[in-house]
């Protein structure tokens, strides 16, 4: 009996060790993301002013942040999953912001959420949390199928005045109530709109073994400023969509790390990338691939602040150190060409032998672990420094629809699913 009883202790041990191991097998993948520029910048809707450079202007009255209201943000996601936890970020705020409720929801239209899907989201198994200084906060898991190239909806109700939010000027409209918590109602009526998210940094999702994060680390191009707001029309959204159609590469997410009027080498609006690069790519949930777009607002200064202009030499050492970063810990890079920037306010024509020298360098030295010809397939073939007539929205800097169409069009899935393309 003793023997017997010491077999059925051991076989309950090793069920429970085998419970946790699983458990901690838990593969967690980004399916949304947002960078976090400086709070003392405000950005217009959509991203930076044109010319890549964001500066200070009349604050929108969120600006001011929050008290007894709930901010209702709609996000889009790459991949789907089982189950969802939230990322909120106070990185950039100098005094503790108090989130008194947190719902998630799949989005039905406006700020209407499917009836049904609501969850109420815990921290540590409490209804709320406070996000210190500097603080990155996980939400407890919940149940949620969440669905690929789906819209979602994230409530924070903030009942105390929270001062300055950390903010990103998104693509996609979130809404603000008057007063009161309504993070857990089917809608907000009467809602104030804003083209902001609020302190939400991320949203990760119980992911198949498979499954993993792409970074699009970048600028204004990145984040796909003058793209047309509420439609998924960013580059990095469309790539999502061409991954989801490839067989391939249907387990890939997407994360949109693209920061406007952002610079490799110097900060400006928000950390340099050298600077971010930890906190934005490394510290993602799945993130095995990151694609780096920038340096535009790096060769700009050469027409505003000559002084802060780098050569091609300097902007190569900042890529150099990104790829090392990246490599030590299993990330692989991907370098995109710098698009075309003829006739745009800052262009010079020093300026743009450095991006064709810099260019030259992602093309031909074998440094990045594959190339997007983002050059190639937006220039203008008569007029190979400027952007095609159809993909310029005016500013001769950023791209329209068509154009981050055609910059998504230009990805190789081969690069990421080992295997020959189809387009």
């Amino acid at each position: 009996m003793k023997l017997r009883f010491r077999l059925m202790v051991v076989l309950v041990c090793l069920g429970a060790l085998t419970s946790l191991q699983g458990q901690g097998k838990e593969h967690w993948v980004a399916t949304w993301t947002t960078a976090q520029p400086l709070a003392r910048y405000l950005h217009v809707r959509g991203g930076p002013p044109p010319g890549g450079r964001s500066t200070p202007a009349k604050a929108p009255p969120t600006a001011q942040g929050f008290s007894n209201q709930t901010v209702r943000m709609i996000l889009r996601t790459s991949i789907g999953g089982a189950r969802v936890r939230i990322k909120l970020s106070n990185a950039l705020d100098s005094q503790p912001v108090v989130v008194g409720a947190a719902h998630i929801a799949i989005r039905s239209k406006d700020s209407e959420i499917v009836s049904g899907s609501d969850r109420v989201l815990a921290f540590g198994g409490k209804p709320g949390c406070t996000v210190g200084p500097g603080m990155v906060i996980l939400s407890d898991q919940v149940d949620l199928k969440i669905p690929q190239l789906g819209d979602l909806a994230v409530s924070l109700y903030f009942p105390e005045p929270t001062g300055p939010p950390t903010s990103h000027g998104g693509l996609r409209t979130s809404y603000v109530s008057k007063e009161g918590d309504f993070s857990g109602q089917s809608s907000i009526p009467d809602a104030t709109t804003t083209g902001m998210v609020y302190w939400l940094s991320g949203v990760d999702v119980l992911a198949a073994p498979e499954a993993s994060l792409v970074v699009a680390l970048g600028d204004s191009i990145t984040e796909s400023f003058r793209s047309t707001p509420d439609t998924n029309r960013s580059w990095p959204a469309v790539l999502a969509a061409r991954f989801a159609a490839n067989k391939g590469t249907a387990n890939l997410a997407v994360g949109n790390m693209g920061m406007g009027g952002n610079r490799v080498l110097r900060d400006n609006t928000g950390a340099s990338m050298l600077a971010r690069f930890d906190r934005e790519v490394l510290s993602q949930s799945g993130v095995k691939w990151v694609i780096v777009l920038e340096g535009i607002n790096d060769i700009g200064r050469v027409g505003t602040i000559p002084a802060e202009a780098p050569t091609a030499e300097d902007l190569i050492g900042g890529y150099k150190q990104l790829i090392e970063r990246a490599h030590t810990f299993g990330i692989k890079v991907i370098g995109g060409t710098l698009p075309p920037y003829g006739g745009a306010s800052s262009s010079r024509e020093s300026g743009e032998a450095v991006r064709e020298a810099v260019n030259n360098w992602i093309r031909t030295s074998g440094a990045y672990d594959g190339v997007i010809d983002f050059e190639a397939a937006t220039r203008d073939r008569d007029n190979p420094k400027r952007l095609r007539p159809e993909y310029d929205p005016g500013d001769h800097l950023h791209l329209s629809d068509a154009g981050y169409q055609a910059m998504a069009d230009a990805v190789d899935l081969s690069l990421f699913s080992g295997k020959r393309s189809k387009r």
